[in-house]
């Protein structure tokens, strides 16, 4: 693989204390093709990544997930190494993302900053929030990935082509790894290194509010991938909610009290919730049966050639 195939993408918002470190980093390891796409930043980061040889676009939108879709409209190399500006990953390590290709292992490789980080890279609840989606992520779709929220990420040029991307926020990194299972791509994590950030760059995440929408959109994309899995928590609910509500209702009949309206309720949220299982059941079926007839297909088209 030659460095001329890479196009090292950088997404940035107000990274001026930073930027210019990053991509002379990457210059050292012998990559020149650098693309930052700067989102109307309020200080000198484009300004700085120019000086420093970059080829700055200016995102036409807001958030990162739409800086990254943008790029990736633009960008026809063969290989690309998506990174923040932050300054906390390593240039160094690049080549680490880009060796599963060379060996034809991968499609997608991520950088897992939780073999290796540094102190004060993660908060504790930074730390526990990612481990918890990582978790989530699993049991919804069936894959033992360790991070997928990285911003250390490499891709073939084919690979990306394939991704249908629409989250505009810092879901981005979760969506990519989804679309990535959906469209049954080799996906590969490799150890990397985790630095904390420059103190003069605050942190763009707020990790209540962005972990609970990465947990809504790893929840609503698994419908057409776990539709068992989306409807089962559902209807977990329902049969939660008529179990305490019935438990209260009885305890209420044992002392001569009558909660008709109550029992009633407790009636109508069982029964939901035993139809979100059937549904999920059947659901599940029908994207069984139709992964089936789509394999087929292939197979059939594949043996045509």
């Amino acid at each position: 693989m030659n460095s001329v195939d890479v196009c090292i993408l950088i997404p940035t918002l107000n990274e001026a204390a930073t930027i210019g470190q990053v991509i002379e980093d990457f210059k050292k390891e012998g990559f020149f093709n650098i693309l930052v796409i700067d989102g109307n930043s309020k200080d000198d980061t484009s300004q700085i990544a120019e000086a420093e040889g970059a080829k700055v676009i200016i995102q036409t939108g807001k958030g990162k997930g739409q800086a990254v879709i943008q790029a990736f409209r633009l960008i026809d190399s063969p290989y690309v190494v998506m990174v923040d500006g932050d300054g906390t990953y390593l240039a160094r390590e690049a080549p680490s993302l880009l060796e599963p290709f060379q060996e034809g292992r991968a499609d997608h490789v991520i950088g897992n900053r939780l073999e290796n980080y540094s102190p004060g890279a993660f908060t504790k609840l930074n730390l526990m929030g990612n481990r918890l989606i990582n978790i989530f992520f699993g049991i919804a779709y069936g894959v033992n990935l360790k991070d997928i929220l990285s911003g250390y990420r490499a891709f073939t040029l084919e690979s990306l082509k394939e991704l249908e991307l629409n989250k505009t926020g810092f879901e981005i990194e979760t969506e990519i790894s989804v679309e990535c299972i959906l469209k049954k791509q080799r996906v590969l994590e490799v150890p990397i290194t985790y630095l904390p950030r420059n103190k003069e760059g605050a942190t763009k995440l707020r990790p209540l509010k962005d972990g609970f929408r990465i947990g809504s959109t790893i929840y609503r994309l698994a419908k057409v991938h776990n539709p068992m899995f989306y409807f089962g928590i559902i209807g977990s609910f329902f049969i939660l909610a008529g179990l305490i509500s019935g438990v209260f209702v009885i305890s209420q009949w044992f002392q001569g009290v009558t909660r008709v309206q109550l029992s009633v309720l407790t009636a109508l949220f069982t029964i939901f919730g035993l139809q979100m299982f059937i549904f999920g059941i059947l659901s599940d079926l029908i994207v069984t049966l139709n992964r089936q007839i789509i394999n087929l297909i292939q197979e059939k088209n594949k043996h045509g050639k």
